[in-house]
This record gives C-alpha cells, sequence and structure tokens, in this order.
C-alpha cells in the first residue's frame, strides 16, 4: 500500500460516508443476533475484521446465504477461518462465512471433489459464476468451530467484491438487529512523556486517576508536563444482550477545542491489519496483556481509519498556557463516553527516571540494516520496524539474541546461521528455531550447505535446532482386526513435538481418503461416507511427515459390512 502524508493530515475530520445498502441483506442466521466480536475489536496482530456471531455455544446450526449470488471461492484451512465460504452478489459485496462445521448439498459435493482430486484436506477453491449458485436465504453450511476458533460461532464478514476491502457489517440494516444504550467503558486513561519530556516529575507513562462528574462524563487527574506528551486510552464496548467486552467504534480527541486525532473503524484492507501493534502500545500488551489505544503517532504508520493533525496527536506543553484534552469515545449507536484532561506547563526535574538502554546498536526505521557476530547475523530491511530504537543484538553460546518480543515488527527480518557443529549426514534435520526456554518454535528454513536462513515476525533469541524425532501417531480406539460396521467414523491423535507436523495422508486399500484435521486438538478423523470403504477386509494406511521429513507411518487393518 502506497502511503502519503497528505492521507493523514487534513482538518476537518470527515469520514466519507458511503451509502450501503440497508434492505439487501438477510441475517445468515435464524437465531436473534447476538455478537461475541464485532468490526475492528482488537486481535493478536490483526484487527477483526467481521463480527463473530453467537450460535448458542453449539454447532450444527443452520448457515444461510444472506442474499443472491454464487460461491466465489472456499477455503478449507487448519488455521484462520476453518471451513470458510465466499458468495459473490449483485450489489458489489462478498460476505464470508467461517469456522464452519461441514459445507453442504452441492457445495459439499464440490468440495469432496476437490479434496480427492488435489489429495488434501486445506484446499482453496474459485469456483465459476456458474458453478455453485445461491439463492437468498439457502442453507450452504452448518456452524461449527474449525480453524483458530475458541469457540462454536459463525464468524461473518462483508466485503467490496473489488477492492476486497472489509466493511462493517452494522452499515448493512444490521442495526437493526442489534440493541445497544450502552455507554462505551474507558477503564484507564495513560499519558506518555516523547522526545525526552516529563510528566508529573516522570519519565515513564503514568496512569491518570478519573473521576465521575454529576454530567455523567469524566474528570481526569490534572496533568503538569513539559515538552511533547500523547494519551492513550483502554475501552470496550457492550451491548444490551450479548455482555461480551466488544472494540469501539470512534475515538476522537480534542485539544483546546480543535480536534486532533480520530478513528473509525468503517473499513480497511488486509494490508493495514498488522498496524493494529503501531495502533496499541505494544510493550505493555506483551508485558501485561492490556490492549492500550494510542491516540498520538511517533512516526506515520498507514492505517487508512486514522484522521490526525500535522502533529499526529502529539500534544506540546510550553510555558505560560494551560490547556484541555478532551477523548470521546462512541458506539455506532451514538452512546458516548467522554474524559476531560487539564494540562498544565510545570518545568519541575523528573523523580521517575527512564530505564537505562545498554545498546550500541540503533535501528531507523527507513533505512536497512545488518548485524553480525561469529557465525550469525541478522538484517532489517527498511519498513521492518514502525519506530526507532535501541537495539540489543549479541551472539553467545550458540544463540543470537535478537532484542526481544516488546517491539512490534510489522515486515519480515532474515536471520542467517553457518553451521560448524554438526555433521553433514544431520544437517537436513537442523532448523532455525525461536528458542523460549527450552522449547523450540519452527521457522521455515532454507538450507544451502552449511548455511541455513529463516525469516521471522517475531524479536527474541534464535539457534540452530535438531530434530530427529518421527510424529507420533494414536488410533482414538482400537480396530486391529475387528468388526467397525456400526462405527461412523476413525480417529487418530498425531503430533510432533519438534518441527512441527508438515503434512499426513491416509491410504485405505492403497487409496488415498480424506481425514479431516482439527490443530486444537491434533485429530484427524475420517468418516465413512464416501464409498470408499470395502465390504469385508480393509487395510489402512496412516503417513506423518514433519518439516525437516522425519516420517512415521501407522497401519491397521479392520473389516466393515456396508449391508443395512
Amino acid at each position: 500500500m502506497k502511503f502519503s502524508l497528505l492521507t493523514l493530515f487534513f482538518c476537518p475530520f470527515i469520514f466519507a460516508q458511503t451509502q450501503y445498502p440497508k434492505e439487501d441483506f438477510r441475517a445468515p442466521l435464524d437465531i436473534p443476533m447476538q455478537l461475541s466480536g464485532n468490526f475492528g475489536e482488537l486481535r493478536p496482530n490483526h484487527f477483526h475484521a467481521g463480527f463473530d456471531l453467537k450460535t448458542n455455544q453449539r454447532e450444527g446450526l443452520s448457515v444461510h446465504a444472506i442474499a443472491d449470488g454464487y460461491v466465489s471461492r472456499i477455503k478449507i484451512s487448519t488455521f484462520g477461518n476453518g471451513k470458510c465460504i465466499y458468495i459473490t452478489h449483485a450489489n458489489g459485496y462478498t460476505s464470508v462465512y467461517g469456522h464452519l462445521q461441514t459445507t453442504v448439498g452441492e457445495i459439499q459435493d464440490y468440495v469432496t471433489k476437490a479434496h480427492y482430486k488435489e489429495q488434501s484436506y486445506e484446499i482453496e477453491m474459485f469456483p465459476k459464476p456458474f458453478e455453485l449458485p445461491v439463492t437468498k436465504g439457502q442453507i450452504i453450511a452448518l456452524s461449527g468451530n474449525t480453524g483458530s476458533s475458541e469457540g462454536p460461532h459463525l464468524h461473518f464478514e462483508i466485503r467490496d467484491t473489488k477492492t476486497e476491502f472489509v466493511i462493517n457489517p452494522i452499515f448493512f440494516g444490521f442495526d437493526k438487529e442489534i440493541k445497544d444504550t450502552k455507554k462505551p467503558t474507558v477503564s484507564s486513561v495513560y499519558v506518555y512523556p516523547l522526545e525526552n519530556s516529563t510528566v508529573n516529575q516522570s519519565k515513564l507513562p503514568l496512569l491518570l486517576n478519573l473521576t465521575l462528574q454529576k454530567d455523567g462524563t469524566y474528570l481526569a487527574g490534572k496533568v503538569k508536563a513539559n515538552g511533547k506528551i500523547g494519551f492513550g486510552i483502554s475501552a470496550v464496548d457492550f451491548d444490551d444482550v450479548s455482555f461480551n467486552k466488544n472494540g469501539v467504534f470512534n475515538v476522537s480527541t480534542f485539544f483546546n477545542g480543535n480536534q486532533n486525532y480520530n478513528y473509525q473503524f468503517n473499513t480497511y484492507s488486509f494490508d493495514e491489519m498488522r498496524y493494529i501493534n503501531a495502533f496499541i502500545d505494544y510493550a505493555k500488551y506483551k508485558k501485561s496483556g492490556q490492549r492500550v489505544q494510542k491516540l498520538f503517532m511517533k512516526t506515520p504508520f498507514a492505517l487508512s481509519i486514522i484522521k490526525t493533525d500535522s502533529l499526529r496527536g502529539i500534544i506540546p506543553v510550553e510555558p505560560n498556557l494551560a490547556s484541555t484534552y478532551r477523548i470521546e469515545v462512541s458506539d455506532y449507536f451514538g452512546n458516548l463516553s467522554s474524559i476531560t484532561v487539564p494540562i498544565e506547563y510545570d518545568p519541575a526535574t523528573p523523580i521517575i527516571n527512564a530505564e537505562p538502554v545498554a545498546s550500541k546498536y540503533f535501528i531507523k526505521t527507513n533505512k536497512d540494516a545488518n548485524f553480525e557476530k561469529d557465525n550469525m547475523s541478522v538484517f532489517f530491511p527498511a519498513g521492518t520496524f514502525y519506530d526507532d530504537f535501541n537495539l540489543n543484538f549479541d551472539v553467545k553460546n550458540n544463540r543470537i539474541y535478537i532484542h526481544d518480543d516488546t517491539v512490534p515488527v510489522h515486515s519480515n527480518f532474515t536471520i542467517t546461521i553457518k553451521d560448524s557443529l554438526y555433521l553433514e549426514s544431520l544437517r537436513d534435520k537442523l532448523f532455525i528455531g525461536r528458542l523460549t526456554g527450552n522449547n523450540a518454535s519452527y521457522n521455515g528454513t532454507i538450507r544451502k550447505g552449511d548455511v541455513f536462513t529463516a525469516k521471522s515476525k517475531i524479536l527474541g533469541q534464535f539457534g540452530l535446532v535438531l530434530d530427529t524425532i518421527a510424529p507420533t501417531i494414536k488410533i482414538a480406539k482400537p480396530i486391529e482386526g475387528k468388526w467397525i460396521s456400526d462405527q461412523k467414523k476413525i480417529e487418530f491423535t498425531i503430533n510432533d513435538s519438534s518441527s512441527g507436523i508438515k503434512s499426513y495422508n491416509g491410504y485405505l486399500n492403497g487409496k488415498w481418503i480424506l481425514f479431516e484435521y482439527e490443530n486444537k486438538t491434533r485429530k484427524i478423523t475420517h468418516t465413512f461416507d464416501d464409498s470408499i470403504v470395502a465390504e469385508g477386509a480393509n487395510d489402512l494406511k496412516i503417513e506423518v511427515v514433519d518439516n525437516v521429513g522425519n516420517s512415521a507411518i501407522f497401519e491397521t487393518h479392520f473389516f466393515r459390512s456396508q449391508q443395512k
């Protein structure tokens, strides 16, 4: 995405209000709409792209096409949205349905054929407009809990078909399905000293006290500062029926009555998702789990929902000037919470100083950087980080130490390690792992002779890890030599303790069969509904391969009658 400062610095702060169709779409479920997650909600490494709709804590609810159209994409994945359907509509929008238990009817027949054609559970298909047409209200799937879902629900999105920008579904008439009379809750306000400034005699960010006023607004404790400062908030929103902590829709700030920072969750692209790590106080999030939404930019970043003034929301505190800062947080329905922060200049020297940084390396966001020691190096392309910072870097005890994960990374950097410890016969079993205590997480690794390279978006400690242990395969219920005519499915648990599973395949009487994989439980399941099982004796073989090529094989035989 190309970026210009001109897209950010303008006043007044007016979001272009697209007129979205309000009557074209029906709800995707038959039950009343209740949200367990809303559009723009803050998630790990991304903003939430749609609605998470409750399904009464169970799977198997009918999922309907929200309007006429055609299935334009089907993606089956072990992570992300799991089993997911995309429907393109004639009005220029595409609806998305994720974490499905299964598709149904002609769609499921299409999916099954693709599984067997590609001999893979994970597939992605782009049907032509005439192949899978659907009508408004047609049942296209059953709700589920597949992919990275943390419980049964339906993930639902609306996208602009041409640009693929995600759009807040609330704009398409679904506000009629949700009752919300509650103000957003602002649980904390932080003030940040910037560029060597001081706030309340501190060089560190401070939490401000909030006092409820008679008119329902809040007054923060006075800020006494010198130099440039910024603010941040922790805020959530509730509706009247869901009782979930959801994200806020709109935040505006005003300095002496003039708006200086605003964001509103209308629409954005997937290219912008990772900017959430610049949007929040990432270090605080990694240390405490609290997501503080910053109301300023130290360095501009290309998140289109943000509109700001030329100071990027930063407040200059100058002598002989008392100022007022106001934060307004609102939801789509106009419920608003307001906090006023009095600010005055104070030249007092700090009592609380920032922690000293012992580093001889400095990163500038707009320049490439390469650091090397002994047999290891790391390369950061320009744009890897959001802000300039002092980097801790070292190589010792066969590990490369690259700062820590309290600094967010926007794009991949490259780690290179030249091996001098392992025999040539073992090098194919090595990978560069991110090391946390005694645990190592796999990074896709390329080997050229004795040189290994890998990419990462997380800082930390890395080193070469040897994996010579094959994956494990365990059957849930032994079937060796048994008649299993009454069993509808067979299930295995597959696991790999080091580099992780790369692939798995099942074969029945020498033919590939579909095993569905659930990453949360590490189980693979084959259902006897594809006419491959033979009458009488059957031979089953499972093969699992990890990311460095170690493999495990499980073989058994069983008997089954198809007669009813």
